[in-house]
C-alpha cells in the first residue's frame, strides 16, 4: 500500500455546522472522490505495460490495482499515484507478464477519502521473438532490476532475469541504455546514414521518446556516458575532430586527430559549458602507437560523473588516465593514472589500472572504475581511497569474476547500498553483485552476451531516482 493510500483514510463524513436556526446548512468541501469512466491501453512500446485512463472528480491522485486473471483481489499489485488533472489520470501500468489476464481496478484519493472503481480487463500481448532471454540467480541480491543494452533492444530485468521493460529500436539503442537522476531512460542510437549526427533520445517509464540530447557546436555525441540533471540540463561527452601536423610526434601531416570534448548543456539546448582536451592535453599524452596513422583515437573518453564538490570526473580510455576538471572554469584540477599521473598508488601496482571503464565517485573521496587491461589475465572492478591534497589513491577494494576473464573494452561499476558492487565485465559476458567481502550475491546466469553497462535501478516506475549511477 502507497503513503497515499494511507493518507487516503476512510471515506470522508460530509458534516453540517448551524450558525443559528434561522441560517441555512453549509457542507464542507471534503467530498468523497468519484471514479467515472476507465479504460485500458495498451502500451505500443511493450506488451508488458499498459494505462488505465480515468475519470474522476474531487481527487487529488489515482493509483491502480491490479491481479493475474482470477487470482483474485488478495495478490493485487498497486501502482505509484498518479497526480490528476482536472478530470482524469493517465496511470502508468508496469512490469507485467506476457500473453496474460489483468483486472484492473483505478483507486482515487482525495481529502473526502478513497475509492476502488469497478474492474477493467486486458490481456497482454506476447514477447517479441528476438528479445532476448535471460536466467538469473544468487543467495541475496539487491532489490530492484537491472538495466542495460543488449541487441536491438534496452532491457530491464527482475533478479531471475525475467525481461520485465523493454524498447526496440530500429537499429538498436547503443552501447548504453541508461536510467537516469531524473528518472527517465536514455540511449544513443545510430542512424543508418554515416553522415548524420547521433543524438541522445531521453524516453519515460512507457518508453516514448520525450526529447533529443545532442552537443552544441556542431560536435558528435559519444555514446558512451550521459548525465541527465533534475532541472533538466544534461552533461555528455562529444567528439572533436582537428586535423594536425603530426610528424614531429611521430605521425603524419595532416592526421584527423579526434579527441574528446565534455559538455554541459541547459534543457533548452544552449551551451552552458564546453570543455576541450585540445587545450589542456598534449597529442603526446597518449601511447606513440595510437597517433602513426590518418585517423588519430587520441583520448577515447568512456565515462564521465559529477564528484561531491560538483567537479567533473572524466575517463579517457585511451591515454589511461582518470581526469578531475573544475566544471565552472575548465581547469584540470588533477591527473590521475597514464603517462601524466600526479599520484602515488598504495597497495597497488604503479601505473594501477589501463583501458579503464566506467570512473564512478561512489562516495566522499571513494573512486571505483572498471581496470580492464591493468592487472595481468583479469579484469575486475576496483575502488580506490583518494587523498587529493596528498595525491595519493590507495587500493581499498578489487572484486573480479571466478575464473578471471578479460575484457579488452566496455564493462562497467556501481556502488549499491551495504557496500555491495554490481559489475558487468564488457565483451566477457558476465554481469555479477558483489558483497562487500567480494561473494557474488546475484549473477546472470551463462553468457550474457556484451554488456557495456549494467545498472541496478529501484523502480519500473522512477527509474534511476535514488539510484547510484
Amino acid at each position: 500500500m502507497t503513503a497515499a493510500m494511507r493518507r487516503g483514510g476512510i471515506t470522508g463524513i460530509v458534516m453540517f455546522i448551524a450558525a443559528c436556526v434561522n441560517e441555512p446548512v453549509a457542507p464542507s468541501l471534503s467530498l468523497a472522490p468519484e471514479i467515472g469512466a476507465s479504460a485500458v491501453v495498451a502500451n505500443p512500446n511493450n506488451v508488458l505495460s499498459a494505462t488505465l485512463s480515468v475519470r474522476v472528480l474531487h481527487a487529488d491522485s489515482v493509483a491502480v490495482r491490479f491481479h493475474v486473471g482470477d487470482n483474485g483481489a488478495a495478490t493485487d499489485s498497486v501502482t505509484p499515484a498518479v497526480q490528476a488533472v482536472g478530470d482524469s489520470a493517465a496511470v502508468p501500468v508496469l512490469g507485467l507478464l506476457p500473453a496474460s489476464r489483468y483486472i484492473l481496478r483505478a483507486v482515487a484519493f482525495g481529502a473526502g477519502g478513497t475509492v476502488v472503481g469497478d474492474s477493467v480487463e486486458m490481456t497482454t500481448g506476447s514477447l517479441p521473438s528476438d528479445l532476448p532471454q535471460y536466467a538469473a540467480s544468487g543467495p541475496d541480491p539487491s532489490p530492484g532490476y537491472v538495466v542495460f543494452a543488449a541487441g536491438m533492444y534496452g532491457l530491464v530485468i527482475d533478479n531471475t532475469g525475467r525481461v520485465v521493460w523493454y524498447r526496440r529500436f530500429p537499429n538498436g539503442p547503443g552501447l548504453s541504455f541508461m536510467a537516469q537522476p531524473n528518472g527517465r531512460y536514455v540511449a544513443r542510437p545510430t542512424t543508418p546514414d554515416p553522415t548524420d549526427v547521433d543524438s541522445w533520445v531521453e524516453l519515460d517509464p512507457l518508453g516514448d521518446i520525450t526529447r533529443t540530447l545532442g552537443c552544441g557546436l556542431g560536435l558528435q555525441p559519444r555514446p558512451h556516458d550521459l548525465i541527465s540533471e533534475r532541472d533538466g540540463s544534461y552533461w555528455l561527452m562529444c567528439d572533436e575532430v582537428r586535423t594536425m601536423d603530426l610528424t614531429a610526434a611521430g605521425g603524419i601531416a595532416e592526421a584527423r586527430v579526434t579527441g574528446t570534448a565534455v559538455q554541459h548543456l541547459s534543457a533548452a539546448g544552449t551551451l552552458l559549458f564546453h570543455w576541450s582536451p585540445f587545450d589542456h592535453f598534449s597529442i603526446t599524452d597518449g601511447e606513440p602507437a595510437d597517433r602513426t596513422g590518418p585517423s588519430v583515437n587520441w583520448t577515447h573518453g568512456n565515462a564521465l560523473d559529477l564528484d561531491v564538490d560538483g567537479n567533473l570526473i572524466v575517463s579517457f580510455r585511451n591515454l589511461g588516465e582518470i581526469t578531475k576538471i573544475d566544471a565552472v572554469s575548465g581547469a584540470v584540477i588533477w591527473r590521475m593514472g597514464g603517462r601524466r599521473n600526479e599520484f602515488t598508488f598504495l597497495d597497488s601496482p604503479s601505473p594501477a589500472f589501463s583501458g579503464q571503464h566506467s570512473a564512478r565517485i561512489s562516495a566522499s573521496h571513494a573512486l571505483m572504475i572498471l581496470d580492464n587491461l591493468g592487472t595481468p589475465r583479469e579484469s575486475r572492478a576496483e575502488d580506490y581511497t583518494v587523498d587529493e591534497a596528498a595525491r595519493t589513491a590507495r587500493l581499498a577494494h578489487a572484486y573480479s569474476s571466478i575464473p578471471g576473464v578479460v575484457t579488452q573494452i566496455g564493462g562497467s561499476v556501481q556502488s549499491l547500498p551495504g557496500g555491495r558492487t554490481l559489475v558487468s565485465f564488457g565483451t566477457a559476458g558476465r554481469v555479477e553483485e558483489y558483497d562487500a567481502a567480494g561473494q557474488v550475491m546475484w549473477a546472470i546466469e551463462g553468457n550474457a552476451g556484451y554488456v557495456f553497462r549494467a545498472q541496478r535501478i529501484r523502480s519500473l516506475y522512477a527509474p534511476g531516482v535514488g539510484s547510484a549511477r
